[in-house]
C-alpha cells in the first residue's frame, strides 16, 4: 500500500513491483533490471520514467537510470536520460525527493550536466512540480516550456 515512502506525486499512477528485503522496501527497476531501495528521491525517478515511457511515448530501450558521465574529469550520474535512435539525448532530467524544493541551483545542477549530456530538453522534478526548458546550444539560452514534450514531438 501506500506508505511514507510512496507519497501521492502529480504524476499517472503506475503499477511497481516491490519486496521486503532486510525490514527495506524495495522496487523493481525494469529499466536496469534490477531491485533498487525505495527512497523517496527513487519513487520519484520510478514514477518519472513510467510517465515518460508509458505516456510520453519515450522508448525504455533509449532511456538510461543514473547515466554516468564525467565533467571536468569528475564522475556524476544523471538521474534520467532519454535518447533518440542515433544516440543524441532528447530529455535529462533531474529527479528530487517530494520534500525538497526545486529552486535555480536544482536547475544550475543540470545546466552543468547538459555541457557533457547535450540534451535537447531538461527537466528538473521532485514528483509534485516539474519544470521543463528547451535548451538552444548555439544562443546559449533555455526557455521554460508548460509541459514535458512527448516523444512524438521532439
Amino acid at each position: 500500500g501506500m506508505s511514507a515512502d510512496h507519497p501521492k506525486l502529480n504524476l499517472p499512477v503506475s503499477s511497481f513491483e516491490y519486496r521486503e528485503q532486510d525490514g527495506n522496501t524495495e522496487i523493481l527497476d525494469t529499466i536496469r533490471k534490477q531491485w533498487i531501495d525505495l527512497t523517496p528521491e527513487e519513487w520519484v525517478r520510478q514514477n518519472m520514467v513510467r510517465y515518460l515511457t508509458e505516456h510520453l511515448s519515450y522508448s525504455a530501450g533509449l532511456t538510461a537510470i543514473e547515466k554516468g558521465f564525467d565533467l571536468n574529469g569528475i564522475p556524476y550520474r544523471a538521474d534520467i536520460v532519454t535518447y533518440d535512435r542515433s544516440g543524441s539525448a532528447i530529455l535529462a532530467v533531474e529527479c528530487k525527493a517530494p520534500d525538497i524544493k526545486i529552486n535555480q541551483k536544482t536547475f544550475d545542477q543540470i545546466g552543468q550536466y547538459n555541457k557533457v549530456i547535450l540534451a535537447q530538453y531538461l527537466v528538473v522534478t521532485n514528483g509534485l512540480t516539474h519544470f521543463c526548458v528547451s535548451v538552444d546550444r548555439s544562443l546559449g539560452t533555455w526557455k521554460q516550456l508548460e509541459r514535458i514534450p512527448g516523444h512524438e514531438s521532439c
